[in-house]
């Protein structure tokens, strides 16, 4: 079945229609609460323990495998892209020995080690671990789909703003306007984007540089030959992915650990043999004369310089897989001086072989995307610093001056190389910063019509237990982005079709801005309404880190989750049976209510804008206000304010088993009698009178999307036979 919906909003509305509007979304507060409590519920004990000396080293040096491949291959071509025309001076070489030192220890060292990989979400580094640090500390997602209950994860850390403070007025200044929501957005995906094309590269242009050493004692040597190696020793490298981190780490770690102790020891044997003046170049003064005497050369040699130092947002994006400390071990105590020997090896050995600049090192593309990782990161840790950390802006503003100066220096730098290849990896990031941006526009475009068009809770109350429908034997989960409301697919689903199922669950699958959700705490349950209605929601959390695994029994989960929900229930509700309300109401109210009911939720979805008359005015308040004297307890359960049962009483164990076991039986004979999924087949459209690039981006580049990527019951494993899927297309 399928729908062509288009979404306005309403000019105005008279007196009396803006008071049933308030009255309604008063109705909506007390009908629809959030989960918080249900959050509540979920106990969960999560304790980290610390690590020995022993265990730290054993994980350093795992970490060489996997952490500094990039960083320790850098020798191999820095020198050759910084002289790429000869040398001709020997302090030229001692000057760009100075650059790469003090480019090693302000950024990768002091930035990144001891700064930047703090700013980690529980252990994730990476843009957007970043993000998702932002988005807990503000209001800064452009989805508005977080709830108070979402706050309770364990791995939901963050701290309170004090108001007044520089923090809690940056903190409103980026809520204020959407413009800056947006801005953050864009930098946050031009930085992954930026990291995508770098990563593309990477690896070809270390392996390559390596495998171009095997031409040093064969100068006759087809290139086409170190092509040919390195392809082999790519594929052969990207086949051992499938066997995980620890395997890998542990086959690769040796070998890196090898090759720096091995170029740490070359690069000392090459100072106290060639020349130990060198040494020289750790005074900064070196950095001032190499600029002086070279002048604009020197600025674009900066280029080469920079690739010293790539690698470094990979080392930031990989302590997920290692503790910090352990990181900050293997960087600061073996990785950097063996880098620094390597270095100031090569200074020593050029300083009287001039000529030789290309024997021990082989072209390489100028990594371009690297910088501006590295200005993006700078820019989201200045808001992390004020933000998360709460540092005095002192300390933020000589972060940032020292982070820009050194990065737009090199900015600035392989800007002139952008010719030699270095548009490729911006070609790359441009392209997945296009497929990112539509994708996001599409689906935000999405939910503002799912929230815009959802169905009262209050008409799906005033329908009665049968809903004013045939309750058929079964469970209809209703798939949903909302976690509060009724979905819109639900309204169309039994608009056509005149039966429904007996039990009614609407399933919210909601993604947090956390790196993963325990799996004890991923759902939340609650009832709608009376018990009679048999209805109830189920919100499915997932952090950006979770996958949904071929082996994961969703439905199984979703039911274990629902049946623990009924037993806890019954054991903690009020005194009063709720069926004793729920009797009442559908006699007294359900009929006179319906049709008022029925009538507003069509003239509020579809905003036709029609005014009733008074008679019809009066009686929606009257029927309003009746049903606002009704309270919702802890449990969602519906009963009168003035009612004695309010109260919590304790009643006889036999009673509470008598009750739980009826439910439970009647929801596994419903789940024995069928379980059918209900999802929502939105296809986004242009509108007509859309723009050409519009269209081009939503008609075919999002459709396109759409297409090859996996649908939602493929994500969850739902069953094909038991999927219905109720079609709608929605205009933007």
């Amino acid at each position: 079945m399928a729908e062509r919906v288009e979404t306005s909003i309403p000019e105005g509305e008279n007196t009396i229609e803006e008071r049933h509007v308030g009255a309604m979304w008063e109705l909506e507060q007390k009908l629809d609460q959030p989960m918080d409590e249900e959050a509540n519920k979920i106990n969960t004990i999560n304790g980290e323990g610390g690590y020995s000396m022993w265990v730290l080293l054993r994980l350093s040096f795992q970490s060489l495998g996997i952490v500094y491949g990039d960083l320790g291959t850098s020798p191999l071509y820095v020198f050759y892209n910084t002289f790429p025309d000869g040398i001709e001076d020997k302090d030229d070489v001692i000057g760009a020995l100075s650059l790469i030192i003090y480019s090693l220890l302000l950024v990768p060292l002091i930035k990144y080690v001891f700064i930047v990989c703090k700013a980690n979400d529980n252990g994730q580094g990476g843009t957007l671990a970043i993000y998702s640090l932002l988005c807990r500390h503000a209001k800064v997602g452009l989805i508005p789909n977080q709830q108070r209950s979402d706050e309770n994860l364990t791995t939901y850390s963050r701290t309170l703003v004090p108001e007044g403070s520089f923090s809690a007025k940056t903190k409103k200044w980026l809520e204020g306007k959407h413009w800056r929501k947006r801005a953050l957005l864009v930098i946050v995906l031009l930085g992954t984007c930026m990291t995508i094309g770098d990563g593309i590269l990477t690896p070809a242009i270390s392996v390559l540089s390596a495998t171009g050493g095997i031409k040093v004692n064969n100068p006759k040597m087809s290139g086409d030959i170190v092509v040919v190696v390195s392809i082999v020793i790519l594929i052969g490298l990207f086949s051992m992915q499938h066997y995980g981190t620890d395997k890998v780490g542990w086959l690769f770690a040796p070998i890196v650990c090898i090759w720096l102790l091995f170029i740490g020891a070359t690069g000392m044997y090459n100072i106290f043999k060639h020349d130990t003046s060198v040494l020289k170049a750790f005074s900064p003064t070196y950095v001032y004369l190499y600029f002086k005497r070279r002048g604009r050369d020197g600025w674009i040699s900066l280029g080469g310089i920079l690739l010293s130092i790539t690698g470094t947002e990979a080392l930031y994006a990989d302590i997920a897989y290692f503790p910090l400390l352990a990181i900050q071990l293997a960087f600061t105590f073996f990785v950097f001086p063996c880098l620094l020997l390597a270095y100031c090896g090569q200074a020593a050995y050029l300083v009287n072989h001039k000529d030789h600049y290309k024997d021990a090192f082989y072209a390489s593309i100028p990594g371009t995307a690297v910088v501006l990782v590295m200005l993006m990161t700078t820019l989201l840790m200045v808001l992390i610093m004020i933000l998360v950390w709460r540092c005095h802006w002192s300390l933020v503003l000589v972060f940032a001056v020292l982070s820009l100066i050194v990065e737009l220096s090199y900015f600035s730098a392989v800007i002139f190389k952008f010719i030699e290849g270095g548009w490729v990896p911006l070609i790359i990031a441009a392209i997945s910063l296009l497929v990112m941006s539509v994708w996001h526009y599409a689906t935000v475009k999405k939910y503002e019509f799912e929230v815009h068009s959802k169905v009262s809770m209050s008409w799906i109350l005033g329908l009665g237990p049968s809903l004013g429908l045939v309750r058929v034997p079964g469970i209809g989960l209703v798939y949903t982005e909302l976690a509060r409301g009724v979905p819109h697919i639900f309204s169309h689903f039994i608009t056509n079709l005149p039966a429904i199922h007996s039990v009614v669950v609407f399933v919210c699958v909601k993604y947090l801005p956390v790196y993963t959700v325990p799996e004890e705490e991923r759902f939340i349950v609650k009832r709608i309404g009376p018990k009679t209605f048999r209805m109830f929601r189920c919100v499915a959390r997932y952090g950006y880190k979770d996958l949904h695994r071929k082996d994961d029994d969703f439905e199984t989960k979703l039911f274990n989750s629902l049946f623990s929900f009924i037993r806890i229930e019954t054991m903690m509700e009020p005194g009063a049976n709720s069926s004793t309300y729920s009797s009442a109401y559908s006699v007294n109210q359900t009929q006179d209510s319906r049709d008022a009911l029925v009538h507003n939720n069509n003239s509020n979805n579809h905003h036709n804008g029609n005014n009733n008359n008074d008679n019809n005015e009066n009686n929606n308040m009257d029927m309003f206000s009746s049903m606002v004297d009704y309270t919702v307890s802890t449990l969602d359960t519906i009963v009168p304010v003035d009612s004695p049962h309010n109260r919590m009483s304790f009643r006889h164990s036999s009673t509470i088993e008598e009750e739980e076991e009826d439910e439970l039986e009647f929801l596994q004979t419903c789940k024995e009698s069928g379980v059918v999924h209900i999802m929502g087949n939105t296809v986004v459209k242009a509108r007509s009178g859309a723009g050409l690039p519009k269209k081009i981006a939503i008609d075919y580049v999002y459709a396109f999307l759409a297409k090859i990527c996996r649908e939602n019951s493929v994500i969850l494993h739902v069953p094909h036979e038991t999927l219905l899927n109720v079609g709608q297309v929605f205009y933007v």
